[in-house]
């Protein structure tokens, strides 16, 4: 891995554990290895390599997203394949952690990829809620976008659940609700 890589993920890494205010440029090199020299020969300085690791972990997280909702198979079955990825959850959301980050969302450089995954992230499930209600997989009574919504924000509290009790059962209980919710509203094949 180059200079410039290990800085990106390492400031990935840092962002998520200790936010933007706590990851210095100095911990970033230090962890990264990486000079000085090297950190500002590759960006323009701390905000600059924060926005190029919020949009790496950014597009991971729709790139994971994006794997299961690409599989064959029912909207049902997809959407309950992205809820129970294996995640992190007592680390939380490397994405959704960044919303409490005041430097981060105070910033709109830093703050627009955030916003960007979670905009797409509603936007592909309530295409797929709107494609299954559509073909008669789900009832009438499903509304796609506030069900999108619900699930969006059922995954992230998840996480906070989680980490509040220490425990990933939380994030396990929260998401076994959204399915069967989801599951509720689905019309037998």
């Amino acid at each position: 891995m180059d200079a410039r890589e290990r800085l990106i993920e390492t400031a990935r890494e840092l962002l998520w554990e200790r936010g933007y205010v706590g990851t210095s440029p100095k911990a970033i090199q230090q962890r990264s290895g990486a000079g000085q020299g090297s950190m500002y020969h590759h960006f323009r300085g701390k905000s600059d390599l924060a926005r190029a690791a919020i949009d790496r972990s950014a597009a991971d997280m729709r790139d994971r997203a994006e794997a299961e909702f690409g599989r064959p198979g029912t909207a049902l079955e997809r959407i309950s394949s992205y809820l129970r990825l294996e995640r992190r959850v007592l680390a939380g959301c490397p994405v959704g952690r960044l919303t409490q980050d005041p430097d981060v969302m105070g910033d709109p450089q830093l703050r627009e990829p955030v916003e960007r995954t979670f905009d797409w992230l509603t936007d592909r499930l309530t295409g797929m809620l709107a494609d299954g209600r559509r073909d008669g997989e789900f009832d009438a009574a499903l509304d796609p976008a506030a069900t999108a919504a619900m699930l969006v924000a059922v995954v992230q509290g998840g996480y906070v659940l989680a980490r509040a009790s220490n425990s990933p059962e939380a994030y396990s209980r929260a998401i076994a609700g959204a399915i069967g919710l989801l599951t509720g509203h689905a019309r037998p094949a």
